[in-house]
């Protein structure tokens, strides 16, 4: 797999040293008061104590942060659509807010997550699609965006044009990630029906309306998942590609995953199936969102708890970006957990799943993405961005 992405002449690499110092260091190990010095973009050294030589940039002992790393957000389509049935006129521009939202939550690169076909009736997805992408790629060829973006695929397997939607697109050069999805009611994130129901509770539909859907959602499911399923998975061992399981629920799940290629399992819904993703070498991927409010919205299994039991490896800001920056904070003051334990999950742990060695970590020779922060109480609050050793917030 390939880390260098399209060179972006926004963030090249500043000419003159940058040394920013006096700041408390979170490494992949420990926490200690320090400085870095970057050049070329990379950081060349990493120093113990509070000096601040000449020309560095004093962080007054607020904490310097790996840039994160954000494996699966959704957010850039509620910025095309922020609203029902509200399409934005410009979409490079939604693109952009999206961008400065996710680098001022201190992410420096992002999986923007794509859905491959619908999971509800009369959904946006398919109709924004190729706009999303176009508006992506522009972003992206045209230096415009701050963050390095990439793509992760999520197939909505009950579709009856996924595996169309996924031949017309796996083939995007950003393309890094792809997961197996099926939202179908009755199993893995609704396997509570009445959750589902209250998922949809804006839609005002009627008791009947709701059975029927239910019911052509099932017969979709049971005439199309196992075939689209096989051919995805095929498609994504001939290119090389990350496979992540989604929302597994039993012990079958995750072995049907493993057996597929995955290495990643995305918010699974069960605590069989965590421990079983653990046993069988998976990495565990839960939503901070579910840190942050101390639960998940779905009524499904608690993070803090796979975290407590030592079956959490990383976390996706899925539908809020700003909860990437927080959760390891929560998670460190309400497990009593180490902070470089707890900001390894969304640094270094999902870089490393994605294939990346150059970034998520403040160490000699990685690059210099990094994030200066202030705590007040629970909220940080990001005050400068790096990439690659320039200034992006």
């Amino acid at each position: 797999m390939v880390n260098d992405w399209i060179h972006n002449p926004e963030t090249s690499p500043l000419a003159d040293p940058l040394i920013l110092s006096n700041a408390l260091l979170v490494t992949r190990e420990e926490t200690f008061l320090g400085s870095v010095t970057v050049a070329e973009g990379i950081i060349q050294v990493v120093r113990r104590g509070s000096t601040a030589p000449p020309g560095a940039l004093d962080l007054e002992g607020r904490y310097l942060l790996p840039g994160l790393v954000e494996i699966h957000t959704d957010n850039v389509e509620r910025h095309l659509e922020p609203r029902p049935g509200v399409h934005w006129p410009d979409p490079l521009a939604a693109v952009l807010a999206h961008d400065a939202q996710v680098v001022s939550s201190g992410i420096t690169t992002v999986m923007d997550a794509i859905a491959l076909g619908e999971y509800e009736h009369g959904g946006p997805r398919r109709r924004i699609l190729a706009t999303l992408l176009a508006a992506i790629r522009e972003g992206r060829e045209s230096g415009l965006l701050k963050a390095d973006h990439g793509l992760h695929l999520r197939c909505e397997l009950a579709d009856p044009a996924v595996t169309e939607l996924f031949d017309s697109h796996a083939g995007e050069p950003a393309v890094r990630l792809v997961s197996l999805m099926d939202h179908t009611p009755g199993q893995r994130q609704f396997q509570d029906i009445d959750k589902w129901r209250e998922f949809h509770r804006d839609k005002n539909w009627s008791d009947r309306d709701i059975e029927r859907l239910i019911a052509e959602a099932r017969d979709r499911q049971a005439r199309l998942s196992r075939p689209h399923r096989d051919h995805i998975v095929a498609q994504v061992r001939r290119r090389g590609l990350a496979l992540a399981s989604h929302d597994d629920t039993t012990i079958a799940h995750v072995d049907q995953a493993v057996e597929e290629g995955a290495t990643i399992a995305e918010f699974p819904v069960s605590r069989e199936a965590a421990d079983r993703s653990r046993a069988v070498g998976l990495r565990t991927v839960m939503g901070a969102p579910n840190v942050v409010r101390g639960g998940s919205h779905s009524g499904n299994i608690s993070a803090l708890d796979l975290a407590r039991e030592g079956l959490l490896d990383a976390l996706s800001s899925d539908y809020a970006p700003f909860s990437l920056i927080q959760a390891p904070f929560l998670m460190a003051k309400r497990l009593n957990l180490p902070l470089p334990h707890c900001m390894a999950m969304v640094t270094d742990t999902p870089a490393r799943m994605l294939g990346f060695r150059d970034r998520g970590r403040i160490e000699e020779g990685t690059r210099a993405d990094l994030v200066d922060l202030r705590l007040h109480g629970d909220t940080p609050s990001v005050r400068a961005v790096w990439r690659t050793g320039t200034r992006i917030l």
